[in-house]
């Protein structure tokens, strides 16, 4: 069984965030035995498909190291990419049938689409400890399937180094998901970027995410609010790698465009 790692959300090799991707099957594997392949890959995601009748259509599956996730954005991506550049799909688009409902990954040129549900978001108190846990105030905080910290300028963003275990805390009483913090702020005026972010997602078995899909469900709807403008660029600032994002909102739908780039190439023996 062959397996890809792929760097998504990124122009060129070691950007992004790396996802390992398998090729797809006709079945889906023990839940323990995918589990057990996403731990030893220790990647943030490894993404598992499964064949349909459509040739155009497949099961897709996330594992973090520690669990399964409802909704993995860069490893969505990384599956398309995959399957357009890798397998030589001939579709000009995929429709991946997940947790969180159809999703549909349709190419643009260098670049994919990805068409995926709005998260909800509301503005919320700050929580108690959590400007103790990021050591930094926040200056407006959002909540929804976890947590959005509004800092006060990119420098606050980047500098940011987290209490995770008070975090995980803090967020999953919050909102009663599983304990992930985001922060963000706007970008300083000539930055490639309209907003610039980071993601602590201890709650999913990972310190800190390279670039994060699903984050940016939530991020778009805010700063459309804040921006005025329904499609913006986003960076996540990852230290050492970092990813990009340009995200539309439309509706009760987030698009997510972005690159992907293919870095291993292995051969499972199994």
């Amino acid at each position: 069984m062959r397996q890809w790692t792929i760097d998504a959300f990124a122009s060129a090799p070691f950007r992004g965030n790396p996802a390992c991707v398998l090729e797809p099957v006709d079945a889906w594997p023990e839940d323990a035995w995918m589990q057990a392949l996403a731990a030893e890959n220790n990647q943030a995601e490894t993404a598992f498909l499964r064949r349909t009748e459509d040739p155009s259509r497949f099961g897709l599956r996330w594992f973090t190291p520690a669990l399964e996730v409802p909704l993995c954005g860069h490893a969505t991506l990384a599956s398309a990419h995959m399957l357009f550049a890798e397998l030589g799909l001939s579709a000009p688009k995929v429709t991946f049938d997940t947790l969180s409902g159809p999703l549909v990954v349709a190419r643009e040129g260098e670049a994919y689409a990805m068409d995926f549900p709005c998260a909800e978001v509301r503005p919320v108190e700050t929580p108690e400890g959590l400007a103790e846990a990021l050591g930094v105030a926040p200056e407006e905080v959002w909540a929804g399937p976890f947590l959005v910290a509004i800092l006060k300028d990119e420098a606050a963003v980047r500098a940011v180094t987290p209490d995770l275990a008070a975090l995980k805390a803090i967020s999953s009483a919050a909102t009663q998901g599983r304990g992930n913090v985001a922060v963000s702020a706007v970008a300083p005026a000539g930055a490639p970027h309209a907003v610039v972010s980071r993601f602590f997602a201890p709650g999913s078995g990972i310190p800190e995410d390279p670039a994060t899909g699903s984050l940016h469900c939530m991020l778009s709807p805010i700063f459309e609010q804040k921006l005025g403008r329904s499609r913006l660029a986003f960076h996540q600032a990852y230290p050492g790698r970092g990813g990009d994002l340009d995200c539309e909102r439309a509706g009760d739908r987030v698009v997510l465009r972005g690159r992907a780039v293919t870095v291993i190439e292995s051969r499972l023996r199994l």
